[in-house]
């Protein structure tokens, strides 16, 4: 059986086929470094790289932070609890939790019972043969939840629940990216020697949001990276989105 992290790996490198129409038609084949290789009709290989954005530059929590913090990851768990003791499903879920409607002790029952009703509900008929993934969001979700994702993969053997940007929201993102970036290109080097055609890096990440109020995507979009890998992209879960950073195809 595959360890968790390679299940998971497995699952995200299906959601960014799902959500990045150019991705190229073959079959995926677990591996290590890079994480996987694409195989071609037409002979060519494609590795793929995948890291997460790691908030290097991230926001400081004060100890009222910190206390909500844990008070979410216990809700989080005792969801995870109720949902498996009527379901064997293997799911990978991810809670995005409201900080301007904050969930009081006294809701916890009622958004427990809730989300959960809601999560069986949605994963209701799903083909367990193939990538599913499903964002809920507005009135699906009770009050103090923003959004949940949920995933399934055939690969994925243990669930994985947890709280959205759970290492933390950055301070500056794009430094963030590019610190990703030259950590793994310090290991290009090494991946070169299966001799694949090309090379590209997915960094994937929650929840892409700032503490400052500005319009982070664009942001990101206008700055320029630079890597030795063919491609880079950001892979944003939560919003379902694909955001090309390099291309370096010639």
């Amino acid at each position: 059986m595959q360890e968790v992290k390679k299940q998971l790996e497995i699952l995200l490198v299906n959601y960014f086929r799902e959500q990045y129409p150019d991705f190229p038609k073959g079959k995926v084949v677990a591996s290590e470094s890079p994480d996987f290789v694409v195989k071609m009709k037409n002979k060519h290989k494609l590795g793929i790289e995948l890291t997460r954005l790691n908030p290097a530059n991230a926001v400081v929590k004060t100890a009222e932070m910190l206390a909500q913090i844990e008070f979410r990851e216990e809700l989080v768990e005792q969801m995870q609890e109720l949902f498996e003791t009527g379901s064997d499903e293997k799911l990978f879920v991810k809670f995005m939790f409201s900080d301007k409607q904050i969930i009081s002790p006294e809701r916890e029952l009622a958004v427990r019972s809730k989300m959960v009703a809601t999560i069986r509900a949605a994963v209701d008929g799903k083909d367990d043969g193939s990538f599913f993934h499903k964002i809920l969001t507005g009135s699906d979700l009770p009050e103090g939840l923003e959004q949940v994702m949920i995933a399934h993969h055939p690969e994925l053997k243990s669930s994985v629940w947890e709280r959205s940007n759970n290492l933390g929201i950055s301070n500056n993102v794009v430094d963030d990216i590019r610190l990703a970036i030259a950590k793994k290109d310090e290991k290009l080097r090494i991946y070169q020697k299966q001799q694949l055609d090309q090379y590209w890096l997915l960094i994937t990440t929650d929840f892409l949001r700032a503490d400052k109020n500005i319009n982070l995507l664009n942001k990101i979009r206008n700055e320029e990276f630079e890597s030795r890998f063919q491609q880079v992209f950001v892979l944003d879960l939560m919003r379902a989105r694909v955001i090309p950073l390099i291309e370096n195809i010639k």
